[in-house]
């Protein structure tokens, strides 16, 4: 069984809990099956909800190991919102299944507002579509958008390539052999899976929990090329990191002599904002005074800086805009899945 398909929280998934820890900045690790029913029973421990939201500390969860281009961001945001909310904004680093372990969490806790995760949309709007998840689209409450994913598939600067057309040269020279791709979500597995098909080159994917996990594999030459989410900015200017193609729909900040991923003829895009969640019945009086407190981190210097670092576009959606674009974006991945699949898993 594959990590994507112990997201779901259905019946008895409460095998190991041992690593279990909730502390300010804390990993939650465990072979990506997790007791969610124990992290609700803790996630309870934080209260309930009383008038004049929020009167106690809230908790932002994270779903990737810290030190990645989410961590980077979180970290500024939690300290902003602390501050424009008055109540201390603890960060719960819960890795696993590219972002849909945690929002299994979220999606299952009762605590409103006070639970909230910041990332990708990704857990949201594809995990669902390919995993026997315990959530889907309509689990949540769209707080709002602050930022764009810059996806792209990178390489090491030790490989004989910099370029797309470059590395497709090399994958061909090397015949039946395999090449081997650092991958972090459901998604980018059916991107990659696709490409593949599509160039008649095999591949294999390796999981990773994160930018984090992927980073070091890259920099060592261990696999040939790899998705990142934006933790490769922090690598391109010292000429560690190569970006071969953009997988979204314009081509990316800072990287313009990069190809986006439909320049070169694939018809799919992994365009996803980066929003900040609350459980289905957070009550909009919350919804409200989060949303109000995200807009002007949006203009705090230290939002933009941390973003500044991982080149992402700063952006505010509301919750409206982003319910509409989700459905969209649902039944265009509903397309890609049907086109090409289960993705190759080894």
């Amino acid at each position: 069984m594959s990590e994507l398909m112990q997201v779901s929280t259905r019946g008895s998934l409460c095998r190991h809990n041992k690593a279990f820890r909730l502390r300010m900045g804390r990993v939650i690790s465990s072979p990506f099956v997790v007791c969610v029913a124990g992290l609700l029973a803790l996630s309870a421990l934080l209260g309930v909800h009383a008038s004049g939201f929020p009167n106690r500390p809230l908790t932002m969860v994270i779903g990737f190991n810290p030190g990645g281009s989410t961590d980077i961001q979180a970290q500024a945001l939690a300290d902003i919102l602390e501050e424009e909310l008055g109540q201390p904004v603890e960060r719960l680093y819960l890795p696993g299944a590219g972002g849909g372990v945690a929002a299994a969490l979220v999606a299952s806790s009762t605590d409103q507002g006070y639970l909230m995760m910041f990332g990708s949309s990704l857990p949201y709007t594809f995990t669902p579509l390919v995993t026997d998840a315990s959530y889907d689209l309509n689990s949540f409450r769209y707080v709002s958008a602050l930022a764009l994913d810059q996806s792209a598939l990178v390489t090491g600067g030790n490989k004989p390539y910099r370029t797309w057309e470059e590395f497709l040269e090399y994958a061909r020279a090397q015949g039946k052999d395999e090449l081997t791709v650092a991958s972090q979500t459901s998604q980018d597995r059916f991107v990659i899976n696709m490409i593949s098909r599509r160039e008649g080159i095999p591949m294999r994917i390796v999981p990773t929990t994160g930018g984090a996990g992927m980073a070091p594999m890259v920099l060592a030459g261990d696999v040939d090329f790899a998705f990142s989410g934006g933790t490769h900015t922090q690598y391109t200017e010292s000429g560690e990191m190569v970006v071969l193609m953009g997988l979204v729909e314009e081509r990316l900040v800072g990287y313009p002599d990069a190809p986006a991923i439909g320049e070169l003829g694939y018809d799919v895009s992994m365009q996803n904002p980066r929003v900040l969640v609350v459980p289905e019945d957070t009550p909009d009086d919350q919804v409200s005074i989060l949303s109000a407190a995200l807009f002007k981190a949006t203009q705090d210097p230290r939002f933009i800086q941390a973003t500044g670092r991982v080149r992402l576009p700063i952006t505010f959606w509301d919750e409206a805009r982003l319910q509409s674009y989700f459905e969209q974006q649902v039944d265009d991945y509903r397309w890609l899945i049907q086109e090409y699949g289960e993705p190759d898993e080894n």
